[in-house]
């Protein structure tokens, strides 16, 4: 899954035409599907849950360079019931949501991986990892993040 998550960045670093001038604004709505997604398998028996953000991250700062980050959580779902992971995969089959850009949408060896973004004025202020599959888990990352910042992360941990 690692891998993955490290190929689906590379492709981010690739779609900087994407953040044009002049585009579009995406709207940030709370009620989003992908929003919904995180509500609805949150609290599901098995989930690993961790969650960064606010004072952390804050105080973080202080100690390292969070490039633009102010907030991360990942949920996995490797300890759950298939039924629970069954429900997932289709959920994650099945999601739609305007207010994000899809970078990138693959499907290999039964596992299904979504990279979205919300992006604003040059800027990715949310980006999202979906993972379907065997051992499925949602990643959602927000801030002010600048394309040239993951570049030089991919870089740093390759």
């Amino acid at each position: 899954m690692r891998k993955n998550v490290l190929i689906m960045l590379s492709v981010v670093l690739m779609c900087q035409g994407c953040l044009s001038k002049g585009k579009k604004e995406i709207v940030e709505h709370t009620n989003s599907p992908v929003e919904q997604l995180f509500r609805d398998f949150a609290n599901e028996k098995g989930t690993v849950r961790v969650g960064v953000g606010g004072m952390v991250m804050a105080f973080a700062r202080s100690f390292a360079d969070t490039r633009g980050v102010t907030g991360v959580k990942v949920y996995s779902f490797g300890e759950c019931s298939q039924e629970v992971k069954d429900r997932l995969n289709e959920a994650i089959r099945s999601l739609k949501d305007d207010t994000y850009e899809t970078l990138v949408s693959t499907s290999q060896d039964g596992e299904r991986t979504k990279v979205l973004v919300k992006i604003k004025e040059d800027r990715i202020r949310e980006l999202v990892v979906i993972t379907g599959g065997s051992d499925p888990a949602l990643v959602q990352i927000k801030g002010n993040i600048k394309p040239e910042d993951i570049e030089s992360l991919i870089k740093e941990h390759q």
